[in-house]
């Protein structure tokens, strides 16, 4: 008898975290939540990736904030549209379903490469609930800053091509661990996944004559091309602190994981959320 109760509370646990979690048209959004802070600071990954790349984050951060991490639509253990087609738009409302789902009120936002215009994206949809932004290793004008046209990648090899890419973004601080877990996590993703996130990536439109006013910490690689477009970045985020790390590449909050978070938290305790 205690055994079948047992499984019958298992079965109804089952059940229920199957059907309670966020949802964004549809779509089951996968997300996880770590820390009791009463304040929340939210992990957005980037194109092809899942919450696991802020496995070094989480722990740290959790200890003073609540932190929620999700995969993306079409992303991990998140659903994918049906219809294949992705946005900027669509993912922002995924951080937004996970955000009120967890009832917080401001919350500083985190995004790292393709997470980093999500995050704009959110800021402009959802003003109201945004404290701050953090922008690592982050695309902040498509067009810009050395980065071109989208590459097609129905065209350019598929997975191949893919994972070409993903080396391109190591560093001499890539441990062959990390890239090992960067490489599967990221040719993981689906083929639509990876198309439909980065035509979503160079739809984006640049806040092209907007002033974010929001708190905006930019953690970049060493020497990144992602950051150069320094006039344009002051310009539209006038309270931006900007700092490269050293020796790092594009997956630098692996890589140099304590001076991240050291960075990282320094300036969370700047932020009034």
């Amino acid at each position: 008898m205690n055994q079948r109760l047992t499984l019958a509370a298992l079965l109804v646990m089952l059940i229920a975290g199957l059907v309670s979690g966020a949802t964004v048209d549809g779509l089951q959004i996968h997300s996880s939540s770590h820390g009791t802070g009463t304040k929340t600071v939210i992990l957005v990954h980037g194109w092809t990736c899942d919450e696991t790349t802020w496995d070094a984050q989480v722990t740290v951060l959790s200890k003073q904030y609540r932190v929620l991490t999700l995969d993306l639509p079409g992303h991990g253990k998140s659903a994918s549209p049906k219809d294949g087609v992705f946005s900027m738009e669509l993912f922002a409302k995924a951080v937004e379903a996970v955000r009120s789902e967890a009832k917080a009120n401001k919350v500083v936002l985190v995004g790292h490469s393709m997470g980093t215009p999500v995050i704009v994206q959110y800021a402009r949809m959802f003003p109201q609930h945004t404290a701050a932004l953090v922008f690592v290793d982050g695309l902040v004008r498509i067009g810009g800053s050395g980065v071109g046209p989208a590459p097609d990648l129905q065209q350019a090899g598929g997975r191949n091509y893919r994972e070409s890419m993903i080396r391109g973004m190591f560093s001499a601080s890539t441990t062959p661990a990390m890239q090992t877990h960067i490489l599967n996590m990221m040719l993981g993703a689906p083929e639509t996944t990876a198309v439909g996130a980065m035509k979503a990536t160079f739809a984006f439109g640049n806040p092209e004559g907007e002033v974010i006013k929001a708190p905006v910490l930019g953690l970049y690689a060493d020497h990144s091309r992602l950051g150069a477009d320094r006039e344009f970045m002051k310009a539209t985020y006038p309270n931006l602190q900007y700092v490269e790390l050293p020796g790092t590449g594009h997956f630098l909050m692996m890589e140099k994981a304590d001076e991240f978070n050291s960075r990282l938290l320094d300036f969370l305790k700047t932020v009034s959320f």
